[in-house]
């Protein structure tokens, strides 16, 4: 049993979501002692952590399933389009059983803190049951959405209701979620985004009265869910490697291509009948299959906005709650636009409320219920679907110290500096996968995490191969990335918005620093740039 052997590892893995156990798997194939360290009692991250009603993939399946396109999983038949969390969580837990990963794991286990050697050229890994293992290579799968975050409400802790986030969903022994009837109950969802947006209908099924604390709203789009036929299913399999290839080759690794066309070169008629088509498609076509200028081009941009807040004023039939609904700061595909299912409908309940948070704030909770500028609301159950530090959240909260003693959340406090997106000088050996700065992050995390697996697992099979214990970016090649990140970055609509992938700080004058945690150039350019690192014996990066 791995939990016996204290190493020395070769190669250590953090988390054992999809991406966490094919970088496992990988390694482990090539014949590298590897140990794996999760906090769950096993695997599926983000589709272990969730379990809130309604969760399930904004991705189609057949192009999420990684392990399934790459013939691990063959044999895998998807339920829907769009797979709900349970099956998502079989589907991870038949992909770790196909490659045999558990046993390199250590599951219900947290990493509290990795502290890099410059004598040994080693890292020494601190676990919460109180162990230190030692690796030559740490990689970092946790996840860009793995860090739950609370809001620090007043008397959050006073609620005598039931309260929890959505990711700490209450589950039985058995670990089965429970508590989606709200039959006679009052509840409050506090916030819109992609989780709230997907609890909320479900919620509002059941509950007596239910509350949606909105802050900001969000551009939301439907996404057509449907059932898939055995018929349909042998089709997508006999595909599966076409499927593949054509993914990686769109920006997102979504099965979508965008508009050769610029919206503002295009007459209103044309204009309105894509969107509509668009409208109608399940999926994100709508985000991604429009005019090739949607995220560069304030006027094109508003072109699909106001086709969208027209659709919300149909669909809601009060017209000053639609306006409420309808984003005033930022622009459409801003931030993630969640996919939602009679998300607007829900609003013409007469049991459903929707509170506005920023003209009428939350001032505190208490034993009873949310009180706010304007009036108290008395509640039985609170539901936080108030969203995660995200990309960098899992990594902070983890003490990681590289050379000479350097903090990587001090390094990080600004924004990351990164090479790729892969490694941060003064941290060697440190990998992290679907991070700060890569091009797996803003993707379709099951394509682009599995990718990304695999160019790691090159790597350093090379430097195994070439008698190679050390590797961190030179100083010219991150600050080189870093800026190109920042640049391309700032050259888009998604600058305009306080999106997840943007980090926000506040310095101590007063001023705001904002800084993206994501890649924006494109899967097959990022993967490209990559490649070339490769070839040239991994130019960029400092080997000995």
């Amino acid at each position: 049993m791995c939990d016996a052997d204290t190493g020395p590892y070769d190669a250590m893995v953090i988390g054992a979501g999809i991406t966490g156990i094919y970088q496992t798997y990988l390694l482990a194939r090539n014949g590298l002692k590897v140990r794996g360290i999760e906090a769950a009692p096993d695997v599926g991250g983000t589709w272990y952590w969730n379990r809130y009603p309604g969760c399930r993939l904004d991705t189609e399946s057949y192009a999420y399933g990684y392990f399934a396109l790459v013939g691990l999983m063959s044999d895998w038949s998807w339920s829907e389009r769009f797979a709900g969390q349970p099956e998502m969580l079989r589907y991870v837990r038949h992909a770790a059983d196909r490659m045999d990963v558990r046993r390199h794991y250590s599951f219900s286990t947290k990493v509290v803190a990795a502290v890099y050697s410059d004598e040994r050229t080693m890292w020494d890994v601190t676990l919460d049951d109180g162990r230190v293992l030692t690796c030559r290579f740490l990689i970092s799968a946790s996840g860009p959405l793995s860090a739950s975050r609370l809001p620090d409400f007043e008397g959050i802790n006073d609620f005598e209701g039931q309260s929890f986030h959505s990711s700490d969903w209450p589950t039985d022994e058995q670990g089965q979620a429970t508590g989606y009837d709200f039959t006679g109950k009052r509840v409050g969802v506090i916030g819109t985004g992609a989780t709230g947006v997907q609890i909320i209908p479900i919620a509002a099924q059941t509950a007596e009265q239910l509350f949606v604390f909105q802050r900001s709203p969000n551009w939301c789009t439907p996404l057509g869910n449907t059932p898939i036929s055995e018929e349909e299913m042998g089709h997508l399999r006999a595909r599966a490697l076409t499927i593949l290839e054509y993914v990686k080759s769109t920006d997102t690794a979504f099965p979508y291509h965008r508009d050769p066309r610029k919206g503002i070169d295009v007459p209103k008629e044309e204009r309105d009948a894509l969107f509509e088509s668009l409208y109608d498609q399940p999926g994100y076509g709508i985000w991604l299959s429009g005019f090739r200028d949607l995220l560069l081009n304030k006027q094109s941009n508003d072109f699909l906005a106001e086709f969208i807040a027209d659709k919300i004023r149909a669909r809601v039939k009060n017209p000053a709650v639609a306006e409420k609904l309808i984003p005033k700061d930022h622009p459409f595909g801003g931030k993630r636009v969640p996919m939602e299912t009679n998300y607007y409908e829900t609003y013409n309940k007469e049991s459903v409320h929707l509170v506005d948070i920023k003209e009428n704030p939350i001032q505190r909770i208490n034993a009873k219920g949310i009180e706010t500028a304007e009036g108290f609301h008395e509640l039985d159950v609170i539901i936080f679907a108030t969203g995660f530090d995200a990309v960098t959240g899992a990594l902070d909260r983890i003490d990681i110290r590289g050379s000479g003693g350097l903090r990587l959340k001090d390094c990080w406090s600004d924004g990351p500096t990164t090479f790729l997106g892969l490694q941060s000088r003064g941290f060697p050996n440190f990998f992290t996968l679907v991070g700060p700065h890569n091009g797996s992050t803003f993707c379709n995390v099951g394509v682009c995490g599995g990718l990304q697996a695999e160019w790691v697992a090159r790597m350093i099979a090379y430097m195994t191969d070439h008698g190679l214990t050390f590797s961190q970016p030179l100083a010219e090649a991150e600050e080189a990335w870093t800026e190109e990140i920042y640049r391309d970055f700032s050259r888009t609509l998604l600058a305009e918005a306080n999106a997840w992938w943007v980090k926000v700080t506040e310095k101590p004058d007063g001023s705001i620093v904002r800084r993206t945690l994501v890649h924006v150039g494109g899967g097959p350019a990022y993967r490209k740039r990559c490649e070339e690192v490769a070839y040239g014996g991994y130019e960029g990066f400092e080997l000995a």
